[in-house]
């Protein structure tokens, strides 16, 4: 991989630590700008389409990138890839905390109150099921679609557990 960038090992390993640190890297910045997009929208906002706006952000990412087809094959290598699916798991976890600091700061609740805990959660499952279905069409599905399809699913949920005024902290 390193001869193939142009550079030596030493090089390639002073970058990165790992073969799998290159394809993660290919999605470092997309927790902050999905941080970003939510911290950006409404605060009247309903938070299931605040959520779809955010992950969305990821989607565009994904869909819309300048070589789709390359980015594709990416995500097809992540979900088939253990290894590198665990990363993108860890990494996911990473930015699903930070986006509930975001929503639980929006809606006036603590850092830890469950409701904005369980609409990422369900916000970066609708991700991982659009992406996941888009990779295993080989790119037919369109993504946006399906991440909408998903946040239709979980419009009811994330309205009525946020009616609840989150009594289960």
């Amino acid at each position: 991989m390193a001869a193939a960038a142009g550079m030596s090992r030493r090089t390639f390993h002073r970058y990165y630590a790992s073969k799998e640190d290159v394809v993660i890297q290919l999605l470092a910045d997309l927790g902050d700008e999905m941080r970003a997009e939510l911290e950006s929208r409404p605060p009247d906002e309903a938070p299931a389409d605040s959520l779809r706006a955010a992950v969305t952000v990821a989607i565009n990412f994904c869909a819309g990138h300048h070589d789709a087809a390359k980015t594709l094959a990416v995500v097809r290598l992540i979900y088939r890839t253990p290894v590198l699916h665990a990363r993108s798991l860890e990494r996911q976890s990473r930015w699903q905390a930070e986006l509930a600091e975001v929503l639980a700061a929006r809606l006036g609740q603590p850092p830890d109150a469950l409701y904005p805990q369980m609409a990422t959660r369900m916000a970066f499952a609708a991700l991982d099921a659009a992406l996941q279905r888009w990779a295993g069409t080989d790119g037919a599905a369109d993504p946006l679609e399906l991440t909408g399809r998903a946040f239709e699913l979980l419009a009811p949920a994330l309205s009525g557990a946020q009616q609840l005024g989150d009594p289960g902290r």
